[in-house]
C-alpha cells in the first residue's frame, strides 16, 4: 500500500492517496446510522418529544449537515470528515496540465487564494456533499418499498394502475414508482460503475478527481499545506470589529442574535472537530471494555460480597399468617405410606418462583422425579405427544399448550382456590391478584416462554 502511495505522488505531496479518500468516504458514512441509533434509543425515553425528528431524520440530518458543512467549507475548505484526515477542497486551475509545481513552492499562499473556494463554487460542493446523498437514500429507500411489491405480486398491487380520472399526485405516483421499478436500477448501477472508473482512473494517476460529480464541478481534494494552517489559525483568531470596540463599555448579552450568530454559533461549529475524534476513542473503548476478560471480572469482585435480601411481598404475608400459621409457604412436605403413618423422611422444598415486576408468586408444578421422567409434569400421566419448552421440560402437546395460554383445568382451579398437590397454599378463596397463574410461563421453572405458544417445540421419538 505505501508504495502504491508513493508511485502514483511522485513529486506532488499534496496529492491525498486513493486509500486516504476511501477512508474519510467511510467514515462520513458511518455518521448517519450512528446519531440515528443514538436518536432511536433516546426517543425510548422521550417518545413525546423525539419521535417526530425520528420519524423526518433524513430531512433533519440534511438540514444540520449544510449548516456544519457551510461552515467548515467556510472555515477550514473542506468537509466535516475532510477535515479530520487532514485535506481540503481547491478549484482545479485551468492551464493545461492544471498544475503550477513551481508557484506552489515559491508562493503557496498567493496560490492558496487563487485556487480557493469562492461562494458559487461553495454551494455546488454541498449539493454534492449532502443533496446528493439525501436523493440517494431517499431513493433507495423507496425502491426498497415499492419495487418488490409489484415483482411479487404484480402490478394490480394496492392500485398500482392507473385509475381513469387520476389525480395530479396520482399520476406522480404511478410515474415516480414506474420510474423505480424499470429505469432506477440502471441509473443506480451506472452511478456505482462510473465510481468505479474515477477511482481506477486515480488510482493509476489517470485523473485528478476521484469521483464524477467533483469533475463536474471542477473541484478536487488535496493534502492540507504549511499555508493552509497558518491561514485556519489567522481564520480562528477572533477580529474586532468597529462596532464591537464602539460598544466595548456596553455589555453585550450572549442571547443577542448577533452576539449568537458572529461568536457562539461558529464556535461550537468549529468544536465538532474534537467532538469527532473524541467520540471514536469513546467507542473504541467501550467496544474493548464490553470484549476484555477485564471488565467481567471487575464486576464479578464488585459483586461477590453483596447479599440480596428477599423481596417482601405485601400483603401476601399477612394472609398467610392468618391462614397457614407464621410461615408463608410450608418448608417441608409430610409424606404418608400406605398404611396412613407420616413417614420419617421429610423433604425440604422452595417456595414458588416470584415475578420480577409484580413480586407475585407463580404457580408452578413440581418437577418429576428422575424415575419418573416418562410422565407429564403436569397431568402426570405418561407423555402423549411429547413438546418441549425453552427451559427443556417435556410435557404432553395439549398440556403445556393449555398451561401456555393460561386455560389448563389445573391453573383455574388453582386460582378458584384450590389447595393442588404443590403444597404452596391451603384452600382459601380466589388467589386472582395474589398469584399467577403461570400463563406465558414454563410449568415447572415459572420462566417466560418467548413467543407463547409458538415456542413450543415437538420432540420426535
Amino acid at each position: 500500500m505505501e508504495f502504491m502511495t508513493s508511485l502514483q505522488n511522485g513529486l506532488d505531496e499534496l496529492k491525498p492517496s486513493l486509500f486516504e479518500l476511501l477512508s474519510e468516504q467511510q467514515l462520513a458514512s458511518l455518521v448517519p446510522p450512528s446519531l440515528r441509533y443514538l436518536l432511536a434509543l433516546a426517543t425510548h425515553r422521550h417518545p413525546r418529544y423525539l419521535l417526530r425528528i425520528l420519524n423526518s431524520f433524513d430531512e433533519v440530518y440534511a438540514v444540520l449537515m449544510l449548516l456544519v458543512e457551510r461552515h467548515f467549507l467556510r472555515t477550514y475548505q473542506g468537509g466535516f470528515t475532510e477535515n479530520f484526515y487532514g485535506l481540503k477542497r481547491e478549484r482545479v486551475l485551468r492551464v493545461k496540465g492544471g498544475e503550477v509545481p513551481r508557484a506552489q513552492i515559491g508562493a503557496a499562499s498567493q496560490v492558496r487564494e487563487a485556487l480557493k473556494l469562492r461562494q458559487f463554487d461553495i454551494w455546488k460542493n454541498l449539493a454534492v456533499m449532502v443533496g446528493l446523498p439525501y436523493i440517494k437514500r431517499k431513493l433507495d429507500e423507496s425502491y426498497d418499498i415499492h419495487a418488490p411489491q409489484a415483482t411479487i405480486l404484480g402490478p394490480a398491487f394496492q392500485g398500482q394502475t392507473l385509475p381513469p380520472n387520476a389525480t395530479l399526485r396520482q399520476r406522480f405516483m404511478h410515474y415516480y414508482k414506474w420510474f423505480l421499478r424499470n429505469i432506477y436500477p440502471s441509473v443506480n448501477a451506472a452511478y456505482y460503475f462510473s465510481l468505479l472508473a474515477f477511482n481506477l482512473a486515480y488510482l493509476f494517476d489517470g485523473s485528478k478527481y476521484h469521483s464524477p460529480f467533483l469533475w463536474l464541478i471542477g473541484t478536487r481534494l488535496r493534502r492540507l499545506g504549511a499555508a493552509d494552517y497558518h491561514a485556519i489559525e489567522q481564520a480562528n483568531q477572533p477580529k474586532p470589529s468597529s462596532d464591537s470596540i464602539a460598544r466595548s463599555n456596553h455589555p453585550i448579552s450572549i442571547f443577542s442574535p448577533q452576539q449568537f450568530s458572529q461568536a457562539i454559533l461558529p464556535g461550537l461549529l468549529s468544536s465538532l472537530r474534537f467532538a469527532l475524534p473524541a467520540s471514536i476513542f469513546a467507542l473504541k473503548f467501550l467496544e474493548w471494555w464490553h470484549a476484555s476478560d477485564f471488565a467481567r471480572q471487575l464486576s464479578k469482585k464488585a459483586t461477590e460480597g453483596i447479599e440480596l435480601p428477599p423481596p417482601i411481598i405485601s400483603g401476601l404475608q399477612q394472609s398467610h399468617e392468618k391462614e397457614s400459621g407464621p410461615t408463608n409457604y410450608p418448608e417441608s412436605k409430610v409424606h404418608r405410606d400406605s398404611d396412613g403413618e407420616q413417614s420419617a423422611s421429610r423433604k425440604t422444598s422452595p417456595g414458588p418462583p416470584l415475578d420480577a415486576h409484580s413480586l407475585l408468586p407463580i404457580f408452578t408444578v413440581p418437577s418429576p422425579e428422575p424415575s419418573q421422567t416418562e410422565n407429564c409434569p403436569i397431568c402426570l400421566n405418561p407423555i402423549v405427544t411429547p413438546t418441549a419448552a425453552q427451559t427443556g421440560y417435556v410435557f404432553c402437546y395439549t398440556c403445556i399448550y393449555k398451561w401456555v395460554d393460561g386455560s389448563h383445568p389445573r391453573q383455574a382451579a388453582f386460582m378458584e382456590g384450590g389447595a393442588g398437590e404443590e403444597g404452596w397454599a391451603e384452600q382459601e378463596g380466589s388467589r386472582k391478584g395474589k398469584w399467577e397463574s403461570g400463563q406465558g410461563r414454563c410449568a415447572v421453572t415459572g420462566r417466560r416462554i418467548l413467543g407463547g405458544t409458538e415456542g413450543l417445540r415437538r420432540i420426535m421419538v
